[in-house]
């Protein structure tokens, strides 16, 4: 499965340079020259049309700095702004096996979460995790319904105090009419 570690925003100047969004928790663990991602491009309102240049299968990260929260970055064989516009809203990926599992027995990344069933403490099933939210305050399990429809679950441990991997499944007690909202 691969994982969303950044998406490319504008170009930067004019020799290739381009602002990286980050949406990784360990971002230096993922961007470092060499790293390589697979791309994946995408088709949003904004994306420039298609011209001479294919943005290649995998980008190689040839150089980086931070600045205000986000990366400007140069990768291999992209040194020229048009080229580097060509990249805009390519999402950088890499394989959820080349991930290291969390050394926290409570801590989880968002693939291992997505497709298990959500079951209340009594063994009702709710529906599936369709994905994970990351708000400020706490991060939200988002809820496919089995009746159709999603709400969201804080994953506090109070409210999410199981989660079984092995079991495909996250056991939740929720106080009544949050499902309500």
């Amino acid at each position: 499965m691969q994982l969303i570690v950044g998406h490319i925003g504008k170009a930067h100047g004019i020799r290739g340079e381009v602002i990286v969004h980050v949406r990784t928790d360990e971002p230096e663990a993922r961007f470092f020259p060499g790293a390589v991602f697979t791309t994946e491009v995408s088709n949003a309102p904004g994306t420039p049309p298609p011209g001479a240049y294919r943005v290649p299968e995998k980008l190689t990260l040839e150089s980086l700095r931070w600045h205000q929260g986000a990366i400007i970055a140069v990768f291999d064989g992209i040194h020229d702004r048009n080229v580097a516009e060509a990249l805009r809203s390519t999402l950088l990926t890499v394989d959820s096996a080349d991930v290291a599992p969390p050394e926290d027995p409570d801590e989880y990344l968002d693939h291992q979460l997505v497709g298990l069933r959500v079951e209340t403490v009594d063994g009702e099933t709710l529906g599936e995790v369709a994905r994970i939210d990351h708000a400020p305050s706490s991060d939200l399990i988002v809820l496919r319904r089995t009746g159709g429809g999603t709400a969201l679950i804080p994953f506090v441990k109070v409210m999410v105090p199981t989660v079984d991997l092995d079991g495909g499944r996250v056991i939740v007690d929720l106080p009544e009419g949050l499902l309500d909202l």
